[in-house]
């Protein structure tokens, strides 16, 4: 029995999980576009984006 109340409550977290990550995904792919927009501002003041 406390292998099912187990197994249940693994499911019912990773569940709890994604659906965090669903309705985050907006900000998450924002977050990330902003930081390679820095990453690419950097690169190009810095001259490592120069393909000689």
């Amino acid at each position: 029995m406390a292998g099912i109340l187990w197994t249940v409550l693994v499911v019912l977290l990773i569940l709890w999980a994604l659906g965090f990550f669903v309705a985050h995904l907006g900000s998450i792919i924002h977050a990330l576009l902003v930081i390679a927009l820095i990453v690419l501002i950097v690169n190009l003041l810095t001259g490592r984006g120069a393909t000689v």
